[in-house]
């Protein structure tokens, strides 16, 4: 049973803490590492349907992610209605044409050529769901008073994080989508002010036939600094 005190006049509880071994701990770390590093992003979906209460418990999963004083400054809306979807690939490859015919630097281009995407974006249609990720500056109280959210920026990103392991843990695909600007979202999802698009990933099963880039990850030494 878990200790309940007031602190500042607010209830908390006792954390329940898991402790492992050292070579449990090696072992688990090792392990999920080796899961995560089998994730990879995908732009070859299937149609084929998903559970809603597989994409509900990936959606709860992220939002256990921590937030600048709790705010949780985000919503996730799912997209599973063909004619939403249409709409949605239509208005971002009027965007993502623009882009990549005017907006984009040369050098931007060349270091996206190996990855081979294009202006075409088929996928926003044959995914079962797509999640669109808002981020909430803040919140509308009594009287219209704006309640200001904290580091929503940082906040959400690690959401996003969170939601994209949930989706690798159960076996889907995932693609980060960011056609820029992203206004768009905010029209046909027909989302209140306080709220602006952050990304847009397509979630399903991958495709009998899946290519990924050849991509080397860095090393240890490459991202990571001990002092």
């Amino acid at each position: 049973m878990q200790n309940r005190k007031l602190i500042n006049g607010h209830p908390f509880i006792t954390y329940a803490k898991k402790t492992y071994s050292v070579d449990e701990m090696k072992k688990r770390t090792a392990d999920f590492l080796m899961h995560m590093n089998k994730r990879r992003t995908c732009r070859d979906f299937s149609d084929k349907p998903i559970p809603k209460e597989v994409i509900e418990n990936i959606i709860l999963s992220a939002s256990t992610a921590p937030s600048g004083a709790h705010k949780q400054p985000w919503t996730f809306c799912v997209v599973g209605d063909a004619a939403i979807k249409k709409q949605i690939r239509e208005a971002a490859e009027e965007e993502e044409k623009i882009s990549y015919n005017g907006r984009m630097s040369e050098e931007w281009l060349k270091d996206l050529s190996p990855i081979g995407t294009d202006w075409q974006k088929p996928f926003l249609e044959i995914a079962p769901y797509l999640i669109i990720v808002f981020k909430r500056s803040y919140e509308f109280e009594e009287n219209n008073h704006k309640h200001q959210n904290y580091y929503v920026t940082e906040s959400v990103g690690i959401a996003c994080g969170f939601l994209l392991a949930a989706i690798h843990h159960a076996g889907l695909i995932a693609l980060t989508h960011t056609p820029s600007p992203m206004n768009f979202l905010c029209s046909i999802l027909n989302r209140p002010a306080n709220e602006k698009p952050f990304l847009l990933i397509p979630v399903g099963f991958p495709a009998d036939e899946c290519w990924v880039p050849d991509l080397k990850r860095k090393e240890l030494k490459d991202v990571a600094l001990f002092f």
